[in-house]
């Protein structure tokens, strides 16, 4: 990662010491949240320095808030729009006779 995309990041997302604050503020650590969500004591650790939408939501659950709140550059990478919408990609748009079977004898 560059030192622009670093930047980037900090600027929107919130850092992992205020993630963990505010889970200490409402009573919660990470390793007593990942327990009590029935996940191993460090799962949810891995939420704060990777996409892991799972942990995310738990985490967001505890404090009271959205996980596209806290984590605003990995939502928005995952509602991007594809280029060519999916039913250029249909089989229902190649030519008819591309589809059916021809006997070859």
């Amino acid at each position: 990662m560059s030192a622009f995309e670093a930047a980037k990041k900090t600027a929107e997302d919130w850092h992992r010491a205020d993630i963990v604050a505010a889970l200490h503020k409402a009573g919660w650590s990470l390793r007593k949240l990942s327990e009590g969500a029935g996940l191993s004591a460090g799962t949810l650790k891995s939420a704060l320095d990777r996409p892991y939408p799972k942990a995310e939501a738990i985490i967001a659950s505890a404090i009271g808030l959205d996980p596209k709140s806290i984590w605003p550059s990995r939502y928005a990478k995952r509602h991007f729009k594809p280029v060519f919408p999916s039913h250029l990609h249909s089989s229902a748009n190649t030519p008819a006779e591309s589809r059916t079977a021809v006997a070859v004898e």
